[in-house]
């Protein structure tokens, strides 16, 4: 096993673990290692904001956070990051030391229970980026068991292809994938549509036919917008994810079937099921495992394989000379903020092609006006200049504030309407502002606390 790793002189005597070798480089990268103990309060910033970085490299090792200063704020942001444990340095070193054999006993199971590398079939799904990369380790897990997933994200983010990926990788990949677009249902045939019906059951019922969910039978059944299933219908699909039986409309016998659920949804369950409008039994039910996928936004990174990838599919698509894309396109492209995400980037990508006509390079002239208008204004400095004050409005000499004064009153006030703003548009979700805003999570949690 790779020898301990602890963060410099961070974690204090005794219980300093030592590193038993030095990091060796062997082509460029470093050896991997299994657990790292990480303080929070160190001389160039908090630790916790190092956490990311650290479960996302190559090995992902175990971090455990040591600390003085322990808060449950800390302790809260530490687990969200991925974090082991969260230890106290005044806690006993019993505690610590079972804190450790525990984390290693787990990593030397993992590696015991890992067989030969796989590659995922991820038809459609493009990314490299650290975000995209733990969706790929999500989606590789959710693939290897049979648990419900709950698949959530913004418009756009490619939450059916990362079903559809689920399902490929998975043991019912021969099966039938089964669709079922919530939004879509008429509330009037919802139940024959997902449970099928007998012959004359209702009117227009000329013979017998099997729902959705009789057909995805050793498959998957996909419920996109999971939001939108009317509550009448709610209570019932419960039940039906909890025997795996069901009795289409005018039937008397139950019927047995075997699938495996993903659902995905761009609302906020959690608030709905507060407000009454989702049930919290089936909400929990859906949560076996939940993978968030992130907005085009966080993963600019992306982008350049994703205008790769769709140009040459367009290209073929329409029956035309390969083409490439300036410097200026992809900066243009990157520096948007693409609020349908991928989805509204392949829908420009297209539009861009046709406009380019025979051209072979693609220029940010061939985008919607709307995106090159809205890029254009975000590069302009919005701040107004500030019109000479007429000599009889100055104060007194003796009475004018000094420079830092006014310049520390504008900051508070600005960031203070910059939060207010955030979070009423965020209808108070902070996980989410935080996203929008950029922040780390230690940094935005504290002018969040002091706001």
């Amino acid at each position: 096993m790779p020898p301990l790793a602890g963060h410099g002189n961070q974690v204090g005597s005794p219980w300093r673990l030592r590193k038993q070798s030095r990091c060796r480089h062997e082509g460029g990268t470093i050896n991997p290692y299994d657990v790292i103990l990480l303080d929070v309060q160190m001389p160039d910033g908090s630790g916790l904001d190092l956490l990311p970085g650290i479960r996302g490299t190559r090995s992902a090792p175990e971090v455990i956070i040591m600390t003085g200063f322990g808060n449950p704020d800390g302790a809260e942001l530490a687990i969200e990051n991925g974090a082991w444990d969260y230890i106290q340095k005044s806690d006993s070193p019993k505690k610590i030391m079972f804190s450790l054999r525990r984390v290693i006993q787990y990593r030397e199971g993992l590696k015991g229970s890992q067989g030969p590398a796989v590659a995922l079939k991820l038809d459609g799904i493009v990314g490299k980026s650290p975000p995209m990369q733990a969706c790929f380790d999500d989606l590789a897990q959710a693939a290897t068991s049979n648990a419900n997933v709950l698949l959530t994200g913004e418009t756009g983010t490619g939450k059916e292809l990362f079903a559809r990926a689920i399902h490929a990788n998975s043991m019912r990949s021969g099966n039938n994938f089964v669709v079922v677009d919530c939004a879509a249902l008429p509330e009037t045939l919802v139940e024959s549509l997902l449970f099928g019906h007998e012959k004359g059951a209702f009117t227009g019922a000329e013979k017998s036919r099997n729902g959705l969910v009789r057909q995805a039978h050793k498959g998957t059944l996909f419920l996109d917008e999971i939001g939108e299933l009317p509550l009448s219908m709610q209570r019932v699909f419960l039940r039906v994810l909890q025997e795996h039986s069901f009795r289409p409309v005018g039937s008397k016998e139950e019927i047995k079937v075997d699938f495996r659920m993903v659902a995905a949804t761009n609302r906020n369950l959690t608030r709905m099921v507060q407000k009454g409008l989702f049930r919290e039994d089936l909400m929990y039910r859906l949560k076996g495992m939940v993978i968030h996928l992130p907005p085009l936004r966080e993963r600019k990174g992306d982008m350049g394989p994703l205008l790769l990838y769709y140009l040459s599919r367009f290209c073929q698509r329409h029956n035309i000379g390969a083409k490439g894309f300036s410097v200026e396109f992809l900066e243009t492209c990157s520096s948007y903020n693409w609020p349908g995400n991928v989805r509204e980037l392949v829908n420009c990508l297209e539009t861009a092609l046709l406009a380019a006509r025979s051209a072979p390079t693609l220029f940010p002239m061939h985008l919607p006006k709307s995106i090159r208008i809205q890029t254009a204004r975000n590069s302009l400095n919005k701040q107004p200049l500030l019109p000479k004050p007429k000599g009889e409005n100055l104060p007194a000499r003796k009475d004018f504030p000094e420079f830092r004064e006014v310049r520390q009153t504008a900051i508070r006030e600005l960031e203070q309407k910059y939060f207010t703003d955030l979070m009423s548009y965020t209808e108070g979700n902070a996980e989410k502002a935080r996203r929008i805003s950029g922040l780390s999570r230690s940094r935005f949690y504290e002018l969040l606390k002091k706001m």
